[in-house]
């Protein structure tokens, strides 16, 4: 046990703060579950920036959401949110990034305790803390553990089995999606569900491999739903993909929001895609999971605590983090995983299960 332990019985309110993409706050959902099941009586809160709510949204451990722009919501918002903030009498403020808005809200909201990690800061952020956790450069864990170090800095040590994703679609999500595959003529885990983009572009399969791995599962009678998000470039690629097609496909792209997306992952026999927000979708939904990683960190961003394989390429250069090589949106390290792996470690998936 740390020396300096937060007295939780001494604690009534929680805010966690995780300003960051839409994966990474729902690799927070573990912090706030691990709270609630060793303090039930905790109140614990979130900000994130709006867009990434519905990650967090109906989590059973949060007690309030809150959220903020990107860019900023206008003097007059941002007050509003501060003052709705400062009205809940936070004790306890957990940081997961490194944005300076934490290191000031630690400050003005007046917390008894704050933490948050420790890495190359200014003396500025190190004051704004009562606790820092350290984030150590080359020391390659997974993002859910590195954020639970928040709280076994604070002597909170979570239990592996409270370590899981949380996501949770809700009614109106899972209606929607369940009519729809009844007019599909479809059963749950009937089909195998493929998100072939990232919203980086460097993390993306050539549309001629995920077509020729399409092809290879259509043609062993797989039935195959497409999906992706609202975007122009990922509706372009996945027209490439379906233009390059031996047999027709279901495709989703453009047609669901995030918990309908995890509504219908939940129902899928076998989730296939890239390193992305889809990808950690599936773990949450403990859908089999196979996932193509290029020049990210496969230790760091796995799929989490589900049955899942992931594939990469042996270059020595990954992960190199880049957008693609030289800079160029092309990963060859990804390019180089071959069709024929990623179908037959795919075709074992669904034959043992």
């Amino acid at each position: 046990m740390v020396p300096d332990a937060i007295p939780f019985e001494q604690v009534r309110r929680v805010l966690v703060v995780k300003l960051r993409h839409h994966g990474d706050v729902l690799l927070t959902s573990p912090v706030l579950s691990v709270l609630k099941a060793h303090y039930p009586h905790l109140e614990i809160d979130a900000l994130v920036y709006s867009d990434t709510a519905p990650m967090l949204a109906d989590h059973p451990a949060l007690s309030q959401l809150y959220v903020t722009l990107r860019k900023g919501a206008g003097v007059v918002a941002e007050w509003k949110l501060f003052q709705a903030l400062r009205s809940r009498h936070y004790d306890l403020l957990i940081h997961l990034t490194d944005s300076s808005r934490g290191a000031w809200l630690a400050r003005l909201l007046g917390v008894r305790w704050a933490v948050a990690g420790q890495a190359n800061k200014p003396t500025f952020w190190k004051q704004s803390f009562t606790h820092l956790y350290p984030i150590i450069g080359g020391n390659r864990r997974h993002t859910v553990e590195i954020h639970l170090d928040a709280l076994r800095r604070i002597g909170l040590y979570p239990d592996l089995d409270e370590r899981r994703l949380v996501l949770v679609p809700g009614l109106a999500a899972e209606d929607k999606v369940g009519g729809w595959l009844r007019q599909q003529g479809l059963t749950p885990k009937s089909f195998v569900q493929i998100h072939p983009a990232s919203r980086w572009w460097f993390k993306c399969w050539p549309a001629e491999h995920m077509a020729e791995l399409i092809d290879q599962l259509t043609a062993a009678g797989q039935t195959i739903v497409l999906t992706g998000a609202p975007d122009d470039k990922e509706r372009a690629l996945v027209a490439d993909i379906e233009s390059r097609l031996k047999r027709p496909v279901l495709n989703l792209v453009g047609q669901l929001n995030l918990k309908e997306l995890a509504a219908l992952t939940a129902q899928a026999r076998l989730f296939i895609g890239m390193d992305s927000v889809p990808m950690h979708i599936a773990a949450a939904m403990q859908t089999p999971t196979v996932a193509l990683f290029g020049p990210s960190g496969d230790i760091e961003w796995a799929p989490w605590q589900v049955a899942a394989q992931v594939l990469t390429s042996d270059h020595p250069c990954r992960p190199c983090g880049k957008d693609g090589c030289g800079g160029g949106k092309r990963s060859e390290c990804l390019e180089a995983i071959p069709v024929e792996r990623v179908a037959k470690v795919a075709q074992q998936w669904l034959t043992d299960r």
